[in-house]
């Protein structure tokens, strides 16, 4: 074993302790988008120079952490804990109502840890027999980013209008990249950064009119109502196995089975679909919602896996909503990793890594996550739920990311890179308001700007 590879292999390890730290945390807080807090905070450890490995175990580990404990706020406090998250209202809510919220959290985050195991080999595979057609992706993308970016569009909850608002938005970014250019500035990463934070940085926007202030404002603090703690296990980390019964169990396999053999489709979609198709074969009320909530839960794990894993090895190209949003930076963080925007040419993670790397530095950072967020979430979910509605700001960490953001464009591009990234973002933000478009979509707009429009003026 050579030195750089050991060195690899604990930095990886290092960083996907990290990243299922800082991720568990993030997910107790709701309403952290995913692409908001996971797309940059990647980019910042690549852009600081992590191996290849140490970046995909960051990423993977970050965000089955998240997906894990953005179930606490849902199930416990009836607040979604992310976009994902809102899939599981429904059930989490009647759950609640019959007074057994500790048993919706139990069964969604048991689901979620044994659909990440699931999940990473299945992608491997499914991306595996995907990749003999990879050339043949690569020398249409721009038309298939094109068709990928109309029908992600299409499924998103604006349909049409979602569709029609990428028209000016490609315009937008073709127009911005123009001005740029003519400064000798070349930017890739504020135009990523504006798209991730576009409604935070749309809401600072608005909170600085008067009618904007006036609609956020709030005239006492919000009250919630916190279930009580019941531990049902000895020790520290309990079997998930034990949280579901053999049929549950069973149900979570075959919907993280099927899910994680997908990539095209939105993840809560895929989320909702696999619902719905546990909860029309179990009869009883109450299974039927503990079943559904798994098995939910456990999608939500497996999509964003294979949404990632699978544009990865099998085409080394963003086409996917995961993979054109919160693992965007996998893709394309120049001058790390690139995506030509005139051949379609990539150097980016999936040249970077082997299928073999993927496969067990993915079931690496699914053990850490495990490792780290599964036994804190089922033990401490009370204590930390109750630290994060009494204490943690959602200012602080609109602050946080805000600073972030700003470093990291004022670093690319200087004022100008700034002015790019709070542009893009206020378009977006307000598109994603107005037309119900998520940052998938405007991330396959971006695409459709640098690659498939030059291959259109040259016909």
């Amino acid at each position: 074993m050579s030195v750089l590879f050991t060195n690899d292999v604990l930095i990886a390890i290092a960083l996907g302790v990290i990243g299922a730290v800082v991720f568990s945390l993030i997910g107790l807080v709701s309403g952290t988008d995913e692409t908001a807090t996971i797309a940059p905070l990647t980019l910042l450890v690549i852009l600081l120079g992590a191996p290849p490995a140490a970046v995909f175990t960051f990423f993977l580990a970050g965000a089955v952490a998240k997906h894990m404990t953005h179930a606490v706020p849902t199930t416990l406090l009836g607040i979604p804990g992310d976009t994902m998250a809102v899939p599981l209202m429904r059930e989490a809510r009647l759950l609640r109502s019959l007074g057994v919220p500790h048993i919706a959290l139990r069964k969604a985050i048991s689901g979620a840890i044994i659909s990440a195991f699931i999940a990473v080999p299945v992608a491997v595979l499914f991306a595996t027999l995907l990749a003999p057609v990879a050339d043949t992706v690569q020398s249409v993308a721009p038309w298939l980013f094109l068709v990928a970016a109309v029908a992600i569009a299409y499924t998103s909850p604006g349909k049409w209008s979602g569709v029609a608002a990428l028209v000016p938005f490609v315009v937008l970014i073709l127009a911005l990249k123009s001005l740029t250019q003519s400064y000798d500035i070349s930017l890739n990463i504020s135009y990523f950064l504006g798209i991730a934070v576009g409604p935070l940085i749309a809401d600072l926007f608005l909170v600085l009119g008067a009618s904007g202030r006036k609609d956020m404002a709030r005239t006492e603090p919000a009250t919630v109502w916190l279930a009580p703690e019941i531990k049902g296990w000895k020790g520290y980390f309990p079997n998930p196995f034990r949280m579901l019964d053999s049929k549950q169990t069973a149900q979570v396999a075959a919907t993280a089975t099927v899910s994680s053999a997908t990539f095209v489709f939105s993840p809560v979609a895929m989320t909702v679909l696999m619902g719905e198709v546990v909860g029309s074969r179990v009869k009883q009320g109450y299974h039927r919602l503990t079943s559904v909530i798994a098995a939910r839960n456990g999608t939500t794990e497996s999509t964003y896996i294979a949404e990632a894993l699978i544009p990865l090895i099998a085409f080394g190209l963003p086409l996917s909503p995961v993979a054109a949003g919160p693992a965007a930076p996998l893709f394309n963080a120049p001058p790390v990793f690139t995506t030509d925007d005139g051949t379609g040419q990539i150097r980016n993670l999936s040249t970077a890594l082997t299928n073999w790397e993927f496969l067990l530095y993915g079931l690496g950072a699914v053990v850490i996550a495990a490792i780290i967020a599964y036994p804190f979430a089922m033990n401490f979910a009370h204590r930390a739920a109750t630290l994060v509605v009494r204490y943690v700001s959602h200012e602080a960490i609109i602050a946080t990311f805000t600073g972030l953001v700003v470093v990291i464009s004022v670093w690319e591009g200087g004022i100008l890179g700034l002015a790019v990234t709070l542009t893009v973002g206020l378009v977006g933000g307000l598109l994603s308001r107005a037309f119900k478009i998520h940052a998938g979509v405007l991330f396959m707009g971006y695409y459709v700007a640098v690659l498939s429009v030059p291959a259109i003026l040259a016909l």
